[in-house]
This record gives C-alpha cells, sequence and structure tokens, in this order.
C-alpha cells in the first residue's frame, strides 16, 4: 500500500462513509428550502408510494418530506396492513404523521376490483396480490364504501382502482364488467370524488390501448385512468409514445412512475430511468398536454437492497427524468 496524507484519508474516509449510508437507503442529501420550493412548483404533484420506502409510516412520510422534498405522498398500506384495514387509531396517526411532515395525500390506493371475476374461469393471476388486501367479490362495495369514507378523512379526492384478474378471454364479460365499473364510478362521483382505473399487467385492463377501450366503454366523467407505464410495458406494450397517443388525455387522472428491462423472454422491473421507459418524454408530454395531477413514485424494484434503499436510487432517477421534461 502506497501511503496517503491524513487529509487523504479523511476524504476518502468520509466519502466511502457517505457510500455506504446511501447504500443502505440512509443518506441522501437533505433537500434545502429552495429545492422544496422548487419541487412545489412543478406542474406535477411529485409523489412517492410510502409503504415502497417502509412499512413504518412515520419514518416512510419522513423520507418523502425531509429526504426527498415532496409535499405529497400515496398511501396503499402500512404496519403490514392493507389501507381499507386502518382502524381509527391508525387513522389518526396517520392524521399526526401528515401534518408533521407537511404532507397531504394524492389518493387512497386501495385494492378495489382486485379480484376475480364471478361466473369466469379463475384467473392464473389471481391469489397474488402481496399488499395485505384479501377481499371477496361480494365485499367489494363494502371495500368502497370505506375508500370513499377513507377519502374524506385523509383529504383526497380520488380512489385507486383495477379492473380485476386478468381472463384468458375477457371478451364474453367485458360489457358486464363496463357496467360494474359504470356503477362504481356514479357512486364515487356522488361523494364528490373520482374513481381512477390502474392499468395493471395482471388485470384485464393492463395496456394503454386496453385502458382506452375501458375509457371509452365506462364513460362516466368520474371515471378516469391511473396511467401506468411500466405496468404497460411489462405487457410488452411501447408506453411512450406508442400507448400514450392512444389514450384521452383529459381522462388522465393519476400516473404512476416505474421502470423495466427486457429479461430473456419477459419483463423485471429496473430502476427508474435504467429500463426501456422514456420517462423524460413521458413527463414532457404530460407537461405540454396539460396534465397538472400526481406523479407517484412506485419503486417495485429492489435491486439496492433494501426497499428504502431502491427507492432513494429510483428517486433520483425520477428526479432526474423530471429535470430533463423541465417539469422540476
Amino acid at each position: 500500500m502506497r501511503s496517503i496524507s491524513r487529509r487523504e484519508f479523511i476524504v476518502t474516509g468520509v466519502g466511502a462513509l457517505a457510500a455506504g449510508w446511501t447504500a443502505f437507503g440512509a443518506a441522501s442529501p437533505k433537500p434545502s428550502a429552495s429545492e422544496s420550493a422548487r419541487m412545489a412548483k412543478s406542474p406535477f404533484k411529485i409523489a412517492v408510494i410510502t409503504d415502497e420506502i417502509s412499512q413504518d409510516f412515520g419514518h416512510a412520510c419522513e423520507v418523502a418530506s425531509q429526504q426527498f422534498g415532496m409535499g405529497w405522498i400515496e398511501i396503499r398500506g402500512a404496519w403490514n396492513k392493507n389501507i381499507t384495514n386502518f382502524d381509527t387509531q391508525e387513522i389518526s396517526e396517520i392524521l399526526n404523521v401528515l401534518k408533521k411532515n407537511n404532507l397531504r395525500v394524492t389518493d387512497i390506493a386501495s385494492p378495489l376490483f382486485k379480484v376475480d371475476w364471478p361466473g369466469a374461469p379463475k384467473s392464473k393471476f389471481s391469489e397474488k396480490d402481496q399488499f395485505n388486501a384479501s377481499f371477496s367479490y361480494a365485499q367489494q362495495d363494502e371495500v368502497l364504501d370505506r375508500c370513499i369514507e377513507l377519502a374524506k378523512k385523509l383529504s383526497t379526492d380520488r380512489i385507486r382502482c383495477f379492473d380485476f384478474w386478468r381472463l384468458d378471454d375477457q371478451a364474453p364479460h367485458r360489457k358486464a364488467i363496463n357496467e360494474v365499473l359504470q356503477k362504481a364510478a356514479e357512486k364515487t362521483g356522488r361523494a364528490g370524488l373520482v374513481l381512477l382505473l390502474e392499468n395493471e399487467f395482471a388485470c384485464n385492463t393492463a395496456t394503454g390501448a386496453e385502458a382506452a377501450n375501458t375509457l371509452a366503454g365506462v364513460p362516466s366523467r368520474h371515471f378516469m385512468l391511473n396511467w401506468d407505464p411500466g405496468n404497460a410495458g411489462k405487457r410488452g406494450e411501447v408506453p411512450y409514445p406508442g400507448a400514450y397517443n392512444l389514450l384521452p388525455k383529459d381522462r388522465i387522472g393519476h400516473c404512476h412512475v416505474k421502470d423495466v428491462v427486457r429479461a430473456d423472454k419477459d419483463y423485471e422491473w429496473a430502476a427508474m430511468g435504467k429500463g426501456i421507459i422514456d420517462w423524460a418524454g413521458q413527463f414532457a408530454a404530460l407537461k405540454r398536454d396539460g396534465y397538472r395531477h400526481a406523479v407517484s413514485l412506485e419503486t417495485h424494484w429492489r435491486g439496492a437492497g433494501t426497499p428504502e434503499a431502491s427507492s432513494v436510487e429510483c428517486w433520483q432517477g425520477m428526479r432526474s427524468a423530471l429535470e430533463k421534461a423541465e417539469a422540476l
């Protein structure tokens, strides 16, 4: 080993320590007040799904607010419970944490309609949900009622839903499914809220092309799309510009942000900015087309070792794409 000066030792040691902390998801420079203000001026509500960082809701919100500089979060679950199962005390805790971290909620990321469609062959994707949600088709009215209640308590106007576990042939059931979605959207609308359909790769509406068809079949003005380019990409579709160009822009009400990469004959989740999706182009198009709702980081990728470390890395990729799109 060559001898090194005391100054070199200190600089090298501090750098290595910082890199080590980042690898464990504990260190990324705390945003300055000016940086947080810059984020607040974005045309989008920049958010993250908290359980992608940690099941500890308080800690996840500290990362989102104090480390990422965000003013918004999306709630799907916490403390290893699905949001629809939170009790009164847990809702009170959430409200306290939100106030402490100066955060607002983009939407209720519910599991509504992530079930098998009755009377159809059981989907090969059913029972694969990992977000602590286990409800039957018969319980869906109850789930929606609970989500409406939660939305009002958490001061958000949006509820996320799905289009039932994917069938090999959905055509015979499509009309009836659309009627159920329409009815749910109208009920949500009467409560002064919006129902967001996520295109989910394991559900009947998975791609942009399928999303455009479903939106046409469910004309309620209270029914909008939670556009997820990552899920579309996992189905082999080119999310942007191809699929995005098929969508009615005035019916996009939410956007999930994650990336995918080709792996053999399938697709795997990737670190944001290191996959196949042109996120800078997608953000720029959303900005150009007047989209002013949330862009919410849904990490999924776990290549950095832990959910928090992976989310820290993905936030850096998301932030870079937003800057390239001049949306940050």
